[in-house]
């Protein structure tokens, strides 16, 4: 093992490096948002370099695109590629439906819109992001900055009817100021615990006046692909309904990947 990856950064390492296997000469790719997603993009750029791999990628932030172009991968809008054959992405959270929870980073509504832009979505994770239901992690609300204290006030009033475990938000800060998304809004992320019903919660969280999206994915992923800190990769395909098990070669990772 390469002396200066830790145990969870390798299992990124192998996942994104199984994942861009995905990915065909002349494709147009969403390009996810993330530590784990950074490492799919250096290892899409090692292809590009060593095989000539010609792709069109679509960043979900701007701090995609910048390590997109650093690691020499073309870069577009979506309005440009108008349809994607492939989206790869992280998450934070995935259950036995392959239903996600997303925004850790900030960039689910970009992600979202990418995503859901795609004939097929891999997400790319370690054993840890399994869950039996999801809500552990907390669920990142977007909201734009008018009026976004009553916005979480008629969140947090609307929770006490679902079938949540916790009904209370928190406003995402960056030190002392609140965060800002690629959009210029705010992030509410909801301490949840467990969440019952998560298709019932994504469409109720929508309707609410200032709420622009959330971070449940539901119906939007087809793969799973899981690294282990040993090499081992289980790729999880939810039409297929199969589970496969491989092994990535990771001994030149720490010289050619870093996160951001």
């Amino acid at each position: 093992m390469p002396s200066n990856l830790s145990p969870i950064d390798t299992a990124k390492f192998v996942a994104a490096k199984r994942a861009v296997d995905f990915v065909e000469d002349g494709m147009r790719v969403g390009l996810g948002t993330g530590s784990t997603a950074a490492w799919m993009v250096r290892c899409l750029g090692e292809r590009v370099r060593e095989e000539g791999l010609k792709i069109s990628g679509v960043p979900t932030s701007t701090r995609t695109a910048e390590l997109a172009r650093q690691v020499g991968i073309k870069v577009v809008s979506l309005d440009e590629a108008r349809w994607l054959d492939v989206t790869i992405d992280g998450a934070d959270e995935f259950d036995a439906d392959l239903n996600l929870i997303k925004g850790g980073g900030g960039a689910l509504l970009q992600e979202k819109i990418v995503a859901t832009a795609s004939d097929m979505m891999v997400v790319i994770t370690d054993p840890s992001k399994q869950v039996e239901h999801l809500g552990a992690f907390p669920l990142p609300v977007e909201v734009i900055p008018f009026g976004w204290q009553t916005s979480k006030a008629l969140i947090e009033e609307t929770l006490a009817a679902l079938d949540v475990l916790g009904q209370t938000g928190s406003l995402r800060m960056n030190g002392e100021a609140p965060f800002v998304t690629d959009e210029g809004n705010h992030i509410i992320d909801l301490h949840l615990q467990r969440i019952g019903d998560p298709r019932q919660l994504t469409m109720v969280l929508n309707q609410i006046p200032g709420v622009v999206e959330n971070g449940l994915f539901i119906d939007i992923c087809d793969k799973v692909v899981i690294g282990h800190q040993d090499g081992k990769v289980e790729v999880i395909d939810i039409n297929e309904g199969t589970r496969d098990d491989g092994f990535v070669e990771f001994a030149d990772a720490e010289n050619l990947f870093t996160d951001i």
